[in-house]
């Protein structure tokens, strides 16, 4: 089975390779067993933190405040240490090499020396890594926080914020490193996998944002531009087509399994230690799951119409991008305020808003077609693709 690589035409534009297929020179061996369960431990890591989020922000709605020391913060922190010690153990395979003399395995992206060269680190597992050490350093400022303040049941404390950029540190690292490995079938699967992880993750540190006077909601604006940016990513990334109406469905599964587990773990819980649920409760979906975009299977298949010129008649990569994320962004802008309705007994958005939305989906698709290829571009340069018999 061949794979995509970037065409001349494509690389002089500094668009995403979407175009042709070609195999390139053999790079270093790939490290085989260890390359594969480094890269699904880092991003079994960042799935566990999505539980252990998904689960707290339950439990702040249906039961209350909290305090540090419970179990869906349990599984937060314990989602980025899986991370962390999956991305120093692959840092020392990586350095073990280089200091025996061996070619560097090709694992997880274009090695790296730090700390004065006395470490050789793959690149997405030093982004995974540092992500996870981040988080658990600015864990001790939250634990200091709580300590002041007691309890809190908002997301935009500093602490919270530091967080979740850490968390997003990392789950930009599992992207890294299976893109690292887009050549095999496993590493096109991680894609599917680690992309929608992160579409549903990184409009919550946007609630940052949350006391600027904007024109809309920062949550709703994060899930305009991000949903559409890591989509085109990873549609341009993979190169095939389907490639964005599987991203599309791996994020409908998780949304299911989220929307499932979130209440029924809350409860569970909070019977399990004797603690009333809140009045009122009737109708309110599960909020995490609730914010992932529903119809970005209806943008995903007019992505999959616009790369497929790329892909069989050599259309400008660079353009289409651009055409994807507004196409993309206005698909999420005008369905998302529908979503809210759909699962929001009480939301009833005005026409007004769902034109503020609809119009800010624009720019911000504009703009995410055209970070979507960017980020392609520099994904591209990680290793080169081989031919993949697997």
């Amino acid at each position: 089975m061949s794979t995509r690589a970037p065409s001349d035409a494509s690389a002089d534009r500094g668009g995403p390779a979407v175009t042709t297929t070609a195999s390139a020179p053999a790079a270093a061996s790939d490290n085989g067993t260890a390359a594969r369960i480094g890269a699904w431990v880092v991003v079994l890591g960042t799935a566990v933190t999505l539980v252990g989020l998904s689960w707290d922000i339950q439990w702040h709605n249906e039961v209350g405040p909290d305090t540090f020391f419970t179990l869906p913060h349990l599984f937060l922190y314990s989602g980025s240490a899986i991370s962390g010690f999956a991305s120093l153990a692959m840092v020392l395979i990586a350095t073990s090499a280089q200091r025996a003399g061996r070619p560097v395995p090709r694992m997880g992206g274009t090695p790296i020396r730090v700390f004065g060269s006395n470490l050789t680190a793959p690149l997405g597992y030093m982004v995974a890594g540092a992500g996870a050490a981040l988080f658990l350093l600015y864990g001790l400022l939250d634990l200091e926080w709580h300590s002041i303040y007691g309890f809190d049941a908002v997301l935009n404390t500093p602490s919270h914020v530091a967080l979740f950029l850490s968390i997003t540190l990392t789950m930009i690292g599992s992207i890294i490193v299976f893109a690292a490995h887009r050549d095999h079938r496993w590493g096109r699967i991680g894609i599917v996998v680690a992309i929608p992880i992160l579409i549903t993750f990184a409009p919550i540190p946007t609630n940052a944002l949350n006391n600027l006077a904007l024109p809309a909601d920062p949550t709703i604006l994060g899930i305009v531009l991000f949903g559409p940016m890591l989509l085109i990513l990873g549609a341009a990334l993979l190169a095939r087509a389907g490639a964005a109406v599987a991203i599309a469905c791996s994020l409908g599964a998780m949304q299911a399994i989220l929307w499932w587990f979130s209440p029924w773990a809350a409860e569970t819980y909070a019977s399990a230690i004797g603690l009333p649920l809140r009045d009122g409760l009737t109708g309110r979906p599960p909020q995490l799951p609730a914010i992932m975009p529903m119809f970005l299977i209806v943008a995903a298949v007019v992505v999959e119409g616009l790369f497929r010129p790329a892909r069989t008649r050599g259309y400008d990569a660079k353009k289409i991008v651009l055409v994807a994320g507004v196409a993309t962004g206005v698909i999420v802008g005008v369905s998302f305020p529908l979503q809210m309705n759909l699962t929001h007994a009480m939301s009833h958005l005005a026409f007004a808003d769902v034109l503020t939305v609809t119009l800010l989906g624009i720019p911000l698709g504009l703009l995410a077609g055209f970070l979507g290829g960017r980020f392609t571009t520099m994904l591209q340069a990680l290793a080169p693709t081989t031919e993949d018999h697997r």
